[in-house]
């Protein structure tokens, strides 16, 4: 059974228990791919990138209405009424998927309220780079299983922002390294270039600077290359395993 994440953002865990570790989320609009109901969760993976766990049932419901748009803000206000005194104290985030089922003003009325229109655009809409949207992560929390601005790890952030431009990306860094073929010697890395650890991955700006989630910082942030090679050996005795180029842009 294929049913749709109805909550801004939906955790996805190891075991049908909420004390259980949280190994990725799913933002509103995604689907889940339910193959077994255990108590109060389904067991099963989701779709975009088969990455298995249990979610609550209650985080689910079957939706027939064709996603055709996406959230381009870092966060998104909800209203009950095409009216913005009607504010809820409710949002959605970042590369969340919806359904248009009016259209008011300058609203848009979705499963779950109603939004503003500067904050959305088609499905297949992209940007020039991947890294344009870099802005709306920095200094979010690092949060290991996260995959929203409310928080995320190395790998989120990384699949996230491709994910917005129609590039798939696996969930996580040893994926990562497995699944982007194309090796680059350090010396020529340039800006989108990946830079893999054992359990870590940041993004190239330049030839000198990266951006990470970076659990020692506790958030995401903008380092310079040689300094991150070196804090992460200094402090993990962990060197770059390789550098990796993803070939669509």
């Amino acid at each position: 059974m294929l049913l749709t994440v109805k909550n801004p953002v939906a955790n996805i865990y190891k075991k049908n228990n909420q004390n259980s570790e949280i190994v990725t989320q799913i933002l509103l609009g995604e689907h889940f791919k339910c193959q077994k109901k255990i108590g109060n969760f389904f067991k099963g993976y989701k779709t975009y990138d088969k990455y298995k766990g249990f979610i609550k049932a209650k985080d689910l419901y079957l939706d027939k209405n064709k996603k055709t748009h996406k959230i381009i803000s870092r966060e998104c206000n909800l209203y009950k009424k095409p009216n913005k005194k009607y504010k809820l104290n409710k949002k959605i985030f970042f590369n969340s998927k919806i359904s248009i089922l009016n259209d008011k003003n300058n609203f848009i009325q979705t499963n779950n309220g109603w939004v503003l229109k500067k904050n959305i655009k088609p499905i297949n809409f992209k940007t020039n780079h991947f890294l344009d949207n870099i802005k709306l992560y920095l200094n979010t929390k690092y949060l290991w299983g996260g995959n929203s601005p409310q928080g995320l790890d190395c790998s989120a952030l990384v699949q996230e922002l491709l994910k917005f431009n129609n590039i798939y990306c696996p969930r996580d860094s040893k994926d990562q390294k497995k699944f982007f073929k194309r090796k680059i010697s350090i010396q020529n890395i340039k800006k989108g270039d990946l830079l893999f650890w054992k359990g870590h991955v940041a993004i190239a700006l330049s030839n000198k600077k990266l951006v990470h989630a970076f659990g020692a910082k506790k958030k995401v942030v903008i380092m310079g290359i040689k300094e991150t090679i070196k804090k992460i050996y200094s402090k993990s005795k962990l060197p770059l395993l390789c550098v990796k180029r993803i070939k669509k842009l």
